[in-house]
């Protein structure tokens, strides 16, 4: 729902574009600097002033029938012979009526500014009024063209940022469901067997999904709180599997103010156990290492391969879920220097090691 909104928000912003005030604004300056132009040159202000009042109307007729008429239904469509010839008939028809307004309005010398007076249109009247009214509708039709480009590359970026944030909400909740069906089953089995184990287990299970519900919704979170949200998550693997299971975790250096992609570490972890304790019929061993040196987290998880299950199968089930989830939010998340992943095999071990800015 609140993609959707923020979806219409966008839409809605972008729709707005260029407005009257800003049309009032460009034609106003434009009307200004041309009748002082003009005037400068003829040293004429009035008759400056009027040509323009007349003249002015018809750039702006152009230029609309131009960039909202024409430009849209042919050159958009890329009927680029019929967006010509009807260019060419616009301005035929502007000549005429530019001619007459000025012959019978402003001064029967319609082209002062030329190099003889004239009594009826000639070609290079004709030639000098058509290239000047093709000059101000390419000048607005510049403008337009670069505001819309500019307005549908922001809204892009932003809708792009939008999906980018969206996808990584989504991955960050993709924590196995069975791990979380397998904790409730053993609530169960230790609430039937009246357990003093299960309103810990419960009291944890709710500390994590209450971290997961409510803690990950920002970019960064602290790492001293994914910490705590990882011991909770292997309290509860090591009352699923009891004995059978070893967890090593070493943290070295100051982990204080430091901050990272929430729930990353964790798919790492998790995969750990889904390919190491999960198909391992005997003790098990899963080493976990944080250790802090200046900006980077070098962090190290290590699971053993199951002596009844072929590297090869193995290999093959290791890029499940988990994996590509913490790959794809590593490169949505960060830049290229700021993280270096390696998973690799080494004997009896698979290992994962991660060096991350934080």
């Amino acid at each position: 729902m609140n993609d959707t909104k923020n979806r219409l928000s966008l839409t809605s912003e972008y729709q707005s574009g260029i407005t009257l005030k800003h049309h009032i604004i460009f034609w106003s300056i434009y009307f200004l600097f041309n009748t002082l132009r003009w005037g400068s040159y003829f040293h004429d202000y009035v008759y400056s002033f009027k040509s323009n009042l007349i003249g002015f109307p018809i750039h702006m007729t152009l230029c609309y029938l131009n960039i909202y008429v024409l430009m849209p239904l042919f050159v958009y469509k890329r009927k680029y012979w019929t967006y010509t010839f009807l260019v060419i008939t616009s301005l035929i028809v502007m000549l005429y009526v530019k001619y007459f307004l000025y012959y019978y309005l402003v001064n029967t010398n319609v082209w002062p500014e030329g190099p003889e007076v004239i009594e009826s249109i000639t070609f290079n009247y004709a030639m000098d009024m058509m290239i000047g009214e093709l000059y101000v509708i390419t000048f607005a039709t510049a403008i337009k063209l670069t505001f819309d480009w500019i307005k549908e590359n922001k809204r892009l970026a932003d809708l792009e940022k939008l999906q980018l944030e969206t996808e990584l909400r989504f991955l960050r909740t993709q924590v196995s469901p069975h791990f979380f069906f397998n904790t409730l089953n053993n609530i169960y089995s230790l609430a039937l067997e009246k357990s003093p184990k299960a309103p810990k287990t419960i009291l944890k299970l709710s500390e994590l999904m209450r971290y997961l519900l409510y803690q990950t919704k920002e970019k960064r979170q602290s790492l001293v709180n994914e910490v705590v949200c990882i011991q909770n998550y292997l309290d509860l693997e090591r009352i699923r599997y009891g004995d059978s299971l070893v967890v090593n975790m070493d943290i070295s250096g100051d982990i204080r103010n430091k901050s990272i992609a929430p729930m990353l570490l964790l798919s790492f972890i998790e995969n750990a156990f889904k390919h190491g304790a999960d198909k391992n019929v005997e003790d098990i061993e899963i080493n976990i290492e944080f250790k802090i040196i200046e900006d980077f987290l070098y962090f190290r998880v290590s699971n053993p391969i199951p002596s009844d299950t072929s590297k090869k199968k193995i290999k093959k089930e290791i890029g499940g879920i988990g994996i590509p989830n913490a790959k794809k939010r590593l490169a949505l998340g960060y830049e290229e220097d700021e993280y270096e992943l390696s998973i690799k095999d080494e004997g009896q071990l698979y290992v994962v090691e991660l060096k991350l800015k934080v």
